[in-house]
């Protein structure tokens, strides 16, 4: 067991769901820490509650209501989001009470400024939009080719308003104590974001010699780097 607790609240990425996280939260959870991985609205096993009104402002207030009714206000919470889940965890920060978020992490994730959407972040056109969006082609590339499979089978589309609505931002990020951004060797998010942060005083920075999706290419690494996050 770990000489030390932290209670980490994970963020999946687009298409995904809390599942993606089920190895790396079984390594923290048997290091003594408590993980939560929730499953935001629409996707995974909440898919049944996919529909044009599911927005990037639900996806902040399932994981704000999370962190409420776990009762998380002063336990020093570590706050991972993978991917799209930066938007998430951005908005959050904006949507809790100060203090209880100690420790932010962008596992190779958006890291949006004030009035960016997902797709304006990653310079996608808007126009004549479907109302959900298909899984991403070649997810997964880094991964077995049998890894690769599961993986896309258990993708699932997610509604388009969470990728347009912009989040909105007022302060409450920066004045986190904690800020890390974890950059997958390969990945392909971020990469301006990135750079500019490697030399930024006000965050940590690492990077894990892997694809986009660490938690299931190298789930022990990343769980080394959650903790290491945690107790910065």
């Amino acid at each position: 067991m770990a000489a030390f607790n932290r209670t980490f609240v994970l963020v999946h990425g687009a298409w995904g769901g809390g599942w993606i996280w089920k190895d790396t939260a079984s390594i923290l959870r048997e290091r003594g820490h408590t993980v939560l991985t929730p499953t935001l609205t629409g996707v995974g096993e909440r898919s049944h509650l996919a529909g044009p009104g599911v927005n990037l402002s639900t996806h902040i207030q399932d994981i704000a209501s999370c962190l409420q009714w776990e009762e998380l206000h002063g336990r020093g919470v570590t706050l991972v989001g993978h991917s799209y889940g930066g938007m998430v965890i951005s908005g959050v920060c904006e949507a809790v009470p100060e203090g209880t978020v100690d420790s932010l992490v962008y596992l190779d994730a958006a890291v949006p400024q004030d009035g960016q959407s997902m797709f304006a972040y990653a310079n996608r056109p808007m126009e004549n939009l479907p109302a959900m969006h298909p899984v991403r082609e070649g997810a997964g590339a880094f991964m077995t080719a049998e890894r690769q499979a599961w993986f896309l089978r258990m993708l699932t589309p997610q509604p388009m308003a969470t990728f347009t609505e912009p989040v909105r931002l007022a302060g409450a990020r920066d004045r986190i104590r904690v800020k890390t951004f974890i950059k997958a060797r390969d990945g392909t998010i971020s990469l301006d974001v990135a750079a500019r942060l490697k030399d930024d005083p006000d965050w940590r920075y690492e990077v894990l010699p892997c694809g986009h999706d660490t938690q299931l290419e190298l789930p022990e690494e990343t769980a080394d780097a959650l903790e290491r996050a945690a107790l910065a």
